[in-house]
Order: C-alpha cells, then sequence, then structure tokens
C-alpha cells in the first residue's frame, strides 16, 4: 500500500506520516532524504525529526538514492520527503518511473511525505519555479498510484483520496 502525505512548510505531514507507521507492521525503515550541508536551521529541524522517532525505527539517510534504497528495505517505510530527493538532483530531473515502479514492487506499505508547494506564494526566481513546477508533476504522479492520499493542513488531515473505501 502506498500513502502520500501532502502538506505545506510546517503543517505536519511528517508528524502524520510517522503516526501512520506506528500502526504499520514492523520493521519500520525512515528513508531520509535530506542533507543539512551547513545549513543550522534544517540541521536543527533533522534533529527535531530524529528525536520523535521510536527507537526501534531503523533510519536510512538516502539522499538522492532513495529508489535504490526502497528496493532494500523491507518492512514499512517512511520516505521524507520527495522535495529534498527532488532537490538533490541536477535541474530537478529524477526517474519518477522508476521511483513509482520501486514503490509498486515493495512488499510493505510506503508512506511518502511530499511537500504540496502550489498553494504558495509565486517564485520570483526561475529555478524556484522549475523546483515548484518538477515537484507538482512528482507528487501528480505518485497521487495517481497511490492508495491514498492525504492533505495536512495546519496539523488537520484531510483525505484526498482512498482507494480502499
Amino acid at each position: 500500500m502506498i500513502t502520500l502525505v501532502l502538506g505545506g512548510a510546517r503543517s505536519g505531514k511528517s508528524g502524520v506520516a510517522e503516526s501512520l507507521a506506528e500502526h504499520a507492521s514492523d520493521p519500520v525503515t525512515y528513508l531520509a532524504t535530506g542533507d543539512a550541508g551547513t545549513d543550522e536551521d534544517f540541521a536543527r529541524r533533522i534533529a527535531e525529526h530524529r528525536r520523535r522517532r521510536p527507537a526501534n525505527w531503523a533510519t536510512l539517510e538516502c539522499g538522492a538514492r532513495l529508489t535504490e534504497a526502497l528496493a532494500r528495505v523491507e518492512g514499512t517505510v517512511v520516505v521524507d520527503a520527495l522535495g529534498t530527493w527532488l532537490a538533490a538532483h541536477d535541474d530537478f530531473e529524477v526517474d519518477a518511473e522508476a521511483l513509482l515502479d520501486a514503490l509498486e514492487a515493495r512488499s510493505g506499505d510506503s508512506i511518502v511525505v511530499s511537500d504540496e508547494v502550489g498553494l504558495g506564494v509565486h517564485p520570483e526566481s526561475a529555478v524556484g519555479r522549475a523546483f515548484r513546477d518538477a515537484l507538482g508533476r512528482l507528487n501528480q504522479a505518485v497521487a495517481a498510484r497511490a492508495d491514498t492520499v492525504l492533505l495536512v493542513v495546519a496539523g488537520c488531515v484531510v483525505v484526498v483520496k482512498d482507494a480502499l473505501r
């Protein structure tokens, strides 16, 4: 089963994804796609996410190698997040089909977190617009194949798609 959890910055989407994983079958692996580098604020946010995770969850910092990581892990995975995975690729070019194939080939549940970037301010820069457009297309591709799509707004969950109902 593939669940896509969308939301804006600080909407609570990662917390919702983690809550879903807590009720899933063991083992749970958290696939982290972000790398703080020298960004102290992002490093603090990553540390906050780490503190929230249960001690029995494995964490794999896969960065740009998300598709390969999905093929290696068993059980439930939480992918956090598609935006940082996309940003790790030159010109925001990723193989969305390979990602979707990897998600569908898994025997365990996949909970995928992504930013819903189309609700915010129109980016001023060409690179900002390119990122927004690329992530919007990637989110649409994942949502089309996901069993469940949730939108998190101010910590509240809206069911956008539930193929199981």
